[in-house]
């Protein structure tokens, strides 16, 4: 375990798991600055559930001089900050690259180039870098494959096949070393955000930690943000009376961790020195279908309004992507607690309280329009 710290800045702590790293912070008797630049996109209105004991900075993490004044005294840091969105960054790409990589490079910049107090930082990287999982082909053993095949997706061929036999896969686990195939610009982006922090603290010898988020859910996440996480979206739908878009045929899978297990292992991150320069998935090592997210949902609230499963594709989307989380338990000593339900029931009296505003359909045509959508 490390030593006592005096002062942890979280960049984008107002977020939806920023927030809820920095209620824990505070809770474990850390003193915490914010500093977040209240993107509209993500935050309509100014967030009610910010703690009053954190210091909160309104500014952006490109701004130098800001950012310089806000290490003071700085002696952990969580970067969050970053544009998030995955079709999104496939048509706001300057953006995208600005905010994900010049942000990153004006703190590493500082981290290098001036005095200050810091000895550990954690970045938030993220599953979608991996582009596909993991899989085993019966005849070629583990695979990775790059890319679906474009014929394949046009005919409804959603599963992969092998790239040396093309037999049809199976999803396993995906481990840290798999190579990183990134389809998006999002994805790119946090790739290069994730090894910029490494070297750079590696160079200097300032641990770093890069966890690898998968799919994040739970209270605080915007149900007016088109382009968040998919029970979000869904859940937007749902609550305005509209039935859940689905691509494909419903049964890609994604690994679902709530976001309080996510917070808790960020925390574990700082404090154990035995994560230091590692790279950790965190999610529950689990695949659930798409489609069942949509049914558990309506089931807990109580409103049936049925699926809408399209049998298009997006562009980039991959099959299938779930955790292995050997490391997640050997580095941090944690295995996720809270179940796929125990977290969904967790989001209804939160729900209850929120403004829910549905621009699915915005987003699907603007996708549509750019060739996104198949």
């Amino acid at each position: 375990m490390i030593g006592l710290w005096r002062m942890i800045l979280v960049t984008g702590g107002a977020g939806f798991i920023g927030s809820h790293l920095v209620d824990l912070l505070i809770k474990e008797g850390f003193k915490v600055r914010v500093v977040d630049n209240f993107h509209p996109q993500v935050h309509p209105e100014k967030p009610s559930y910010l703690n009053p004991e954190a210091e909160y900075v309104e500014g952006d993490v490109r701004d130098r001089r800001l950012m310089e004044s806000i290490l003071e005294g700085v002696e952990g840091i969580f970067h969050f900050a970053s544009r998030v969105g995955v079709g999104q960054s496939m048509y706001e790409i300057e953006d995208y690259v600005d905010a994900n990589l010049r942000g990153t490079g004006v703190l590493l910049d500082l981290l290098a180039n001036t005095p200050h107090k810091v000895r550990k930082l954690i970045v938030a990287s993220s599953m979608s870098i991996y582009g596909e999982g993991a899989y085993r082909c019966k005849n070629c053993g583990v695979v990775y494959p790059e890319r679906r095949n474009e014929e394949d997706l046009e005919k409804g061929v959603w599963e992969v096949k092998c790239p040396n036999c093309g037999e049809f896969l199976t999803p396993i686990p995906t481990p840290e070393d798999k190579p990183l195939y990134s389809s998006s610009i999002y994805a790119q982006t946090k790739k290069y955000q994730e090894e910029m922090c490494l070297l750079i603290g590696k160079t200097y010898g300032i641990p770093v930690v890069s966890l690898r988020f998968f799919n994040v859910f739970g209270s605080r996440q915007s149900l007016s943000n088109p382009y968040t996480g998919v029970v979000a979206i869904f859940l937007s739908r749902i609550l305005s009376g509209n039935p859940p878009v689905i691509f494909e045929d419903g049964n890609q899978t994604r690994d679902f961790i709530h976001v309080k297990d996510v917070v808790y292992g960020c925390y574990l991150a700082l404090m154990k020195e035995e994560a230091n320069y590692e790279i950790i998935n965190l999610g529950r090592g689990e695949g659930v279908k798409i489609k069942d997210i949509s049914s558990i949902l309506q089931t807990l609230l109580k409103r049936e309004v049925g699926e809408e499963i399209t049998g298009r594709y997006r562009k980039g989307d991959v099959r299938h992507c779930f955790a292995d989380i050997t490391k997640l338990k050997e580095k941090l000593g944690f295995t996720p607690k809270i179940t796929l339900e125990e977290g969904m029931e967790e989001l209804l009296p939160w729900m209850e309280k929120e403004k829910v505003r549905d621009y699915f359909a915005r987003v699907l045509k603007e996708m549509e329009e750019r060739g996104l959508v198949k």
